[in-house]
């Protein structure tokens, strides 16, 4: 019986240990020059596949606040990423554009910004095993 036990508390703490491996790390992403307090920011954190196509494989979103906000990533896996920003002031869920296409609403993405749509090429950043804090400007 105590073998039994044994094994058993064994099994657990190897289970526990596995599962506390597998967590990810945190991406804090601080965005600078927020001009109004109206809408929302969003954020979405892409692969190669999700990049400029939709949804990232993680979003988040916070209350706009004139000056600065955060948003968090939690539990990210190790990988190559690339983040989209943008301050949805009339909260539409979307990016407005001009009749020119220009965008209407403050956007940023991780990278270089150049003219044009960006790539993912030029957005990508590494997660590896430490959290990351990271700073854009709109």
């Amino acid at each position: 019986m105590k073998r039994l036990v044994l094994i058993l508390v064994f099994t657990l703490a190897t289970f526990a240990l596995r599962a506390q491996d597998n967590k990810g790390v945190t991406v804090k992403v601080t965005i600078e020059n927020i001009l109004s307090d109206q809408g929302k920011v969003i954020g979405s954190l892409h692969t190669s596949e999700t990049f400029m196509k939709g949804p990232g494989i993680m979003n988040t979103s916070v209350d706009a606040t004139t000056g600065e906000v955060t948003l968090v990533f939690s539990d990210v896996k190790p990988g190559t990423f690339a983040l989209m920003l943008m301050h949805d002031e009339n909260e539409n869920n979307r990016m407005d554009f001009e009749s020119n296409g220009m965008p209407k609403e403050s956007y940023a993405t991780s990278g270089e910004m150049s003219y044009g749509p960006p790539t993912f090429e030029s957005a990508k950043f590494k997660v590896a095993d430490k959290d990351l804090a990271l700073r854009f400007r709109f």
